[in-house]
């Protein structure tokens, strides 16, 4: 608080005369006349001025009372207000349950703060309720002893209380402060002194000034708010002060005698002003920013306090004017406030319900790459729901920020502490099948073929034993295996195969069946056009090898002409992938070396449908739990999608695994 302040604030002396002064500044601004005589006392004015005073030739007028503003909403500012020490007793009920130790914790504390006019009051009322338990205490103390002694003299301890020296310790440094605070304002009241002596000194050649009226009247209006913004002056000066500072002023409306003009064009400035303020009260119902306008509102309404009165005939249409644009603006930010508090509602419960899922995928304790893998999209898509998730308060955002960031951060570490065991077995097992291909390689132009074949099915069944290597080392790795493999087994089927000429007449057979597939009409009967396609297929896999150079070109021709018959049927595209493959186990299976490609695809196609049945249950979980957020709509239909393209590759590979099994 500025020095100037509490001394108006704390001085009670020269209140009087103050009061005065601000009844002589509305005489000055020509609004009470017929209240001149009895606001000066006889003690205060000379007989002679208070003579001219009255005889002033001051014009009639009817008594404007000041305005009272409309109230200007204050959501989070507090105002302070002096009370007495009953009212500060009931503004703090909770001490009453206090102990006296906890008083004198309490005043000790207080009184670290050297703002006297900011702990007066809890200092007044703590030392209520010190007082009061005294009191008991002492009471308490009389009777026992009343009733201990009886009849005889009652003799009271009259040991000093140790609590008692702790509390006038601490009491003495809120008495000590307010001595400095005290000193401090009595100086700031002799420095007040000065500056009115100077005021009064410029008031005293204005008097005997010959400046044209404008002039006049602009200097005095300065010399008059800069005296009211003067704070108090020590007591044994502020009578005389004031005396002379009335009889200069006086002095002044005698020799210039036009204070009707003076008062018309005071009066006309206020109406300009206050017309223009209503104009800027008026402009806020358009600003964006709410923070910007209610500042603004506020400021408006200090500004009219401060201009002074305007003609009768234009005060309450003026009056109104300003009232209604205030309103408007108060009504818009409470809407806005209320509006604020509801959306910052239903987005805590949001981001906790997040916090709180967030909070389960950390604990789950995961031993599976795919586990890992699930749960890290899980959070992802967290992440993601997040931040379409509007704010909190400024306070439980933070906090709710923290709460899911940590969970975040923990699950990430414990993620980072699995995989970086894993990428440790993982070389280690890139290392035993980097072994395996040596071997395999070194039987890859082997002729025992029997023992050859016998040594190759041993190193791919302990290829399968060994578990998974770095991605970036995995495909290699396999397509060496596979590659020495292949030169192997091809090497024994052309062995086997027969001659060339027999793979000539094979690739002609081919050709041949492609031409009579092309030729072949579609019937009305689905299921004989199916059984004639089966036939096409199964005389096809009967036919031998054929030349390489001719493979693939022959078997994409092949394919082409099996997907125009489906095509043509209007078959849909699970049946046909589901046709095809099981026409291709059919040709397979009775082949010998092609059971182990069988089992291998068996045990593949299990662990896809585990995975997508996995999948969907995610899915299907999260449809859940989004279920409550704004943006429920959208993400909703989102997962539904990914749940029925999930369930129908599901059956697709169901519906091969039964091939397989069968």
């Amino acid at each position: 608080m500025e020095i100037n302040d509490q001394l108006n604030q704390n001085s009670k002396e020269g209140i009087e005369n103050e009061n005065i002064t601000k009844k002589m500044k509305k005489i000055i601004d020509g609004n009470e006349k017929k209240k001149i005589v009895k606001l000066i006392q006889p003690n205060i004015l000379p007989g002679k001025l208070r003579t001219e005073v009255n005889t002033a030739m001051w014009p009639e007028q009817p008594v404007v009372d000041d305005e009272q503003l409309p109230e200007i909403e204050t959501i989070g500012i507090e105002n302070e207000s002096e009370e007495e020490e009953a009212a500060i007793v009931t503004a703090m009920p909770s001490l009453s349950d206090l102990s006296k130790e906890q008083l004198v914790e309490m005043m000790e504390e207080t009184v670290k703060d050297p703002d006297i006019n900011k702990i007066k009051d809890r200092v007044i009322a703590i030392n209520i309720q010190y007082n009061k338990l005294k009191k008991d205490e002492l009471d308490k103390q009389v009777e026992k002893n009343l009733q201990d002694q009886g009849d005889e003299e009652v003799v009271t301890d009259e040991s000093k209380d140790p609590m008692d020296e702790r509390y006038e310790a601490a009491f003495a440094i809120y008495k000590e402060n307010k001595a400095k605070m005290n000193e401090m304002l009595e100086n700031q009241k002799v420095e007040n002194l000065e500056k009115k002596k100077a005021l009064l000194e410029n008031l005293r050649s204005l008097v005997d000034s010959e400046e044209p009226l404008k002039k006049i009247y602009d200097e005095f209006n300065s010399i008059r708010s800069q005296w009211n913004e003067i704070g108090s002056v020590p007591a044994s000066d502020n009578k005389d002060l004031w005396n002379n500072y009335h009889f200069l002023t006086d002095k002044l409306f005698d020799k210039v005698k036009m204070i009707r003009e003076l008062r018309d064009l005071d009066m006309k400035k206020n109406l300009e002003a206050k017309l223009a303020l209503c104009e800027k009260a008026e402009e806020l119902l358009t600003e964006k920013s709410l923070t910007k306008s209610f500042k603004a509102l506020q400021k408006y309404h200090e500004e009219w306090k401060e201009i002074g009165p305007v003609p009768q005939d234009k005060k309450e249409e003026l009056w109104n004017r300003f009232k209604s644009a205030t309103d408007k603006i108060n009504k818009i930010r409470r809407e806005y406030y209320s509006k604020l508090q509801e959306d910052q509602t239903e987005n805590y419960a949001t981001k906790t319900a997040l916090c709180e899922k967030a909070d389960e995928l950390v604990a789950e304790e995961l031993n599976s790459v795919n586990a890992w893998q699930k749960k890290s999209d899980e959070l992802s898509e967290l992440l993601k729901v997040w931040k379409t998730v509007g704010p909190a308060s400024a306070k439980q955002n933070e906090e709710l920020w923290t709460r899911f960031k940590q969970s975040m951060d923990n699950f990430f570490a414990k993620k980072k502490v699995f995989f970086d065991a894993l990428k440790e077995q993982q070389t280690e097992n890139f290392n035993r099948k980097v072994q395996l291909c040596v071997e395999a390689e070194s039987l890859q132009e082997s002729t025992e073929w029997k023992k050859a074949t016998e040594q190759l099915k041993k190193l791919q069944e302990e290829w399968k034993t060994i578990g998974p290597v770095p991605k970036k080392r995995s495909e290699k790795v396999w397509k060496r295996f596979r590659a020495a493999c292949d030169a192997f087994f091809t090497r024994k089927s052309e062995h086997f195969s027969g001659i060339k000429g027999e793979e000539d007449a094979n690739l002609k057979a081919k050709q041949e069946l492609i031409e009579e597939m092309k030729a072949f009409e579609i019937k009305a009967d689905r299921a004989e056009n199916i059984e004639a396609i089966k036939a096409f297929q199964r005389r096809w896999f009967e036919i031998g090898h054929v030349p390489s150079k001719a493979k693939d070109s022959i078997n994409g021709e092949y394919k082409k002409i099996v997907d125009s018959l489906f095509d043509k049927m209007k078959i849909n595209e699970n049946e046909i992938s589901t046709a095809e493959y099981k026409e291709m186990v059919a040709g397979l299976k009775d082949n010998p070396e092609s059971r182990d490609k069988i089992r291998r695809e068996r045990n593949a196609m299990t662990t896809r449908i585990q995975k997508l049945r996995d999948e969907i249950a995610t899915l299907e979980n999260n449809i859940g739990f989004f279920a409550n957020s704004k943006q429920s709509e959208v993400l909703i239909a989102e997962y539904e999608k990914k749940i029925s393209r999930a369930k129908n590759d599901l059956k697709v590979l169901e519906a091969k695994l039964r091939i397989l099994n069968d």
